[in-house]
């Protein structure tokens, strides 16, 4: 016999804030909004929080230090908690990757651990494992949003959005027009990463080519790798004897498509298979190492961008543009990944000690009265896209939606209404830096902990 509590219609729920999608975006959103006073409610279709962190475990937060001083913010709470540990989860230190500035490698396990309990302590509702479905509307507010999880289908009865979700389903559901990929259709390359533990980091960079370019060309030739392959993206994970590989990328994969993106998970395996075994046995310093942390499944970069009150182009970033309603500091490198063709691209996006802002129109509906959208959903043409899309500008944008939900229900009127000006001011006193119009570069360079140097200290503290 069923349970006869599973049958029964449940409740409505009532908030004044529904996040979707509890990647860094959405963390960011709902611990602002809840900080506000506000009853918020995430949604997540996973288990876990983080986003591409939960899928790619070990991705270095890049980006969140342009001019070497951080974004400040949410993020920099994150950052600062997990490096205040005994022994500490996070460090700061540069990448070795052309026009990347510093970035942070943290303990993954830790990391997610202390965002769940910053939500917890915002006084966030997170439902995981939890999908949305078509959003219900009266004339330009969303009203209503079905979701469902293994008891059933709910409704959750929002008094605004914030749309994290990376894909946009519900704001394309909801009728808000978008573009997909560049525009034509073709979207980034998605990735499936892993570490490779117990190598020997000293010789396994010894050569100082960051792409490890020649050992790519030899896989290639001798069939053991997939040609596109033609940079191996390694890098030293957190943990002592730990290489982060993030180098197996598959192309023309639809990010919207679940049955694409699972194809691309097992071919994306398979790869990473092929690579592990080309390590041991062809790289020094990897001959007693193991493939370890594979990822549950591919890492999608770039899927739907929905139209806003302002598109940002290359031309913004080009000139550095920091724009009167700007939200967080980004000097992130055009960081393109196969969108056409098997090439990868890290060009500077602004002149060198310089940055760009990214304005909160981006983030805004032109008509929906109750939704905002944060992440990889902004409003940014195919060049501009590739910049903006790092994870502490991710965080940041969620903290500028959560701040301006708050600030829309307060007084009472639509998103397109916001006082973009008391946002950022909110903002700057929430810890933003280089916004509102002070330089980022007015802040003190943020303390560098760069390996080798702050490992032994490190295995110190664990012996």
């Amino acid at each position: 016999m069923g349970d006869s509590k599973t049958s029964e219609p449940r409740p409505d729920i009532t908030c004044d804030v529904l996040v979707v999608g509890a990647g860094t975006a959405g963390f960011g959103a709902a611990i602002a909004a809840a900080r506000a006073g506000l009853s918020v409610h995430l949604i997540e279709a996973g288990t876990k929080v983080g986003g591409v962190m939960a899928f790619c475990p070990g991705m270095p937060w890049g980006g969140g230090y342009p001019l070497g001083r951080s974004i400040g913010g949410i993020f920099l709470e994150l950052t600062e908690r997990l490096a205040a540990m005994a022994p500490p989860a996070a460090e700061v230190r540069p990448c070795v990757l052309e026009n990347f500035g510093p970035e942070v490698q943290y303990d993954h396990e830790l990391a997610t651990l202390t965002m769940f309990e910053m939500l917890s302590q915002a006084g966030v509702r997170l439902h995981l494992g939890c999908l949305v479905g078509t959003p219900q509307l009266a004339g330009d507010r969303i009203t209503s949003v079905a979701c469902t999880d293994r008891r059933g289908q709910f409704h959750i009865r929002p008094r605004m959005v914030i749309d994290c979700s990376g894909d946009g389903d519900i704001s394309a559901r909801a009728g808000v027009p978008y573009t997909v990929g560049d525009g034509v259709g073709n979207m980034m390359a998605v990735t499936l990463s892993f570490h490779m533990n117990g190598a020997d980091c000293d010789r396994v960079f010894a050569d100082g080519d960051p792409y490890f370019r020649s050992h790519a060309a030899r896989g290639i030739a001798q069939g053991r790798l997939h040609p596109d392959l033609v940079k191996l993206y390694l890098m030293r994970g957190f943990h002592p004897g730990s290489v982060f590989c993030n180098t197996v990328t598959i192309r023309g994969v639809d990010g919207t498509d679940p049955d694409a993106v699972a194809l691309a998970a097992q071919e994306g395996r398979r790869r990473c298979a092929q690579v592990a075994r080309f390590l041991i046995d062809c790289v020094a310093g990897f001959e007693r190492a193991q493939m370890w942390g594979l990822g549950p499944t591919v890492g999608v970069r770039e899927t739907r961008k929905l139209e806003a009150l302002y598109r940002l182009t290359a031309d913004d970033l080009a000139q550095s543009k920091r724009f009167g309603d700007g939200i967080v500091a980004c000097d992130n490198p055009i960081d393109d990944v196969m969108r056409t063709a098997a090439e990868m691209t890290h060009d500077a996006a602004v002149a060198r000690g310089d940055y760009y802002t990214i304005p909160l129109r981006t983030m805004i509906p032109r008509r929906t009265r109750n939704l905002l959208f944060a992440g990889r959903l902004i409003s940014a043409d195919p060049v501009a896209f590739a910049s903006v899309r790092g994870m502490p500008q991710c965080i940041a944008m969620g903290q500028a939606c959560g701040v301006a939900a708050a600030q829309a229900l307060a007084t009472g009127c639509a998103v397109q209404e916001i006082d973009a000006a008391a946002v950022v001011a909110t903002l700057q006193l929430q810890g933003l830096r280089g916004i509102g119009g002070r330089n980022l570069a007015d802040h003190a360079p943020e303390a560098l902990w760069q390996e080798p140097d702050h490992a032994p200290r490190r295995a110190a503290q664990r012996a």
